[in-house]
């Protein structure tokens, strides 16, 4: 194989290459994703009498536009299940599962802008859900037309930044689980924090995806500047 060529396939990013602490804040997302999405199809199911007010009250929001949360969660919860298969497979993503992948993300991102026209948390979380799910449609979009091109590095890169930036709403859990906890001290309520620790997660996520694939990108450009004929 040509160096170029090689050095092109060493930067493929897969997760099993990755830090150990990276893989384990990947699978760590992954539950936690999957048991949010369970613990409020649960509640939406069958409501609790005994909660704690302000979680009474995130609760309640969520009940009263109970189709729009299930169209949302629902594919959300799919998308997050078929993540680990995506980023730990070597062979670009192709046929029935790339179609699958593809349309789940695309759900999810159009019921995200739906949910934010009535945000719990307000214009707050109304602005990082703009924000990041955009990045998230955008990321999502190139790399299914990476697909089509049959340049499969870059769908790569591109698929892998879209899992990244959705699993932003696991690493958004335990931030508010500081707020809550903190609530006494710093008399925020739920909507006042809700916005602000999606954009605390949802930026962490954006910004250790990045940073871990363009550490991966860096030893191919150094090979081509310092081998240009390879």
């Amino acid at each position: 194989m040509p160096a170029s060529q090689q050095s092109k396939a060493d930067a493929v990013p897969i997760v099993r290459d990755a830090p150990g602490w990276l893989r384990a804040v990947f699978w760590m997302c992954i539950v936690i994703s999957g048991a949010v999405v369970l613990r409020r199809v649960v509640a939406l199911a069958h409501p609790s009498t005994g909660a704690p007010p302000d979680l009474a009250a995130l609760d309640a929001f969520f009940a009263a536009h109970a189709a729009l949360t299930l169209a949302h969660i629902l594919p959300a919860l799919a998308f997050v299940g078929l993540a680990p298969g995506i980023v730990y497979r070597q062979s670009p993503v192709t046929g029935w599962l790339a179609r699958l992948f593809f349309t789940l993300g695309g759900v999810v991102a159009i019921t995200a802008y739906a949910m934010s026209v009535d945000a719990f948390g307000g214009w707050t979380e109304r602005s990082a859900v703009l924000l990041f799910n955009t990045l998230f449609f955008y990321s999502l979009s190139r790399a299914f037309l990476y697909l089509r091109r049959g340049e499969a590095l870059a769908q790569r890169r591109w698929t892998l930044r879209a899992i990244g930036i959705l699993l932003g709403i696991a690493t958004a859990r335990p931030v508010m689980g500081i707020f809550f906890a903190t609530s006494r001290l710093t008399h925020l309520e739920p909507r006042q924090f809700f916005g602000w620790a999606f954009w605390i997660g949802f930026s962490i996520n954006t910004l250790v995806v990045e940073w871990w694939l363009r550490t991966r990108e860096a030893p191919v450009h150094l090979a081509t500047t310092l081998n240009p004929e390879a």
